[in-house]
């Protein structure tokens, strides 16, 4: 099913994108990061936000530091630094 029709994003673009990412998107924006495009209407944010939350499964709310879906994890994975050095890469 399309999600996104401005990007052409699917349900399974959305869930690929989270099982497949280290950075471990956890928002709309994130993704759209991983993906290489952006929002354009935002129309799909929230579904794309409840396609997410799935995909992470029920730890996503209750994660402690350790675990690799943690909102700690999640903003190291995308800290400036660790974009230069991804782009530096690329």
């Amino acid at each position: 099913m399309i999600v996104c029709s401005c990007n052409v994003l699917s349900d399974h673009d959305v869930r690929n994108a989270v099982s497949g990412s280290g950075s471990l998107p956890r928002n709309a924006k994130q993704l759209y990061g991983c993906l290489g495009c952006s929002a354009d209407c935002g129309r799909c944010a929230r579904t794309i936000n409840t396609i997410i939350e799935e995909a992470l499964g029920p730890c996503v709310k209750a994660c402690c530091a350790g675990c690799p879906h943690s909102q700690e994890a999640a903003s190291r994975a995308i800290s400036p630094e660790s974009a230069k050095g991804r782009l530096k890469e690329a």
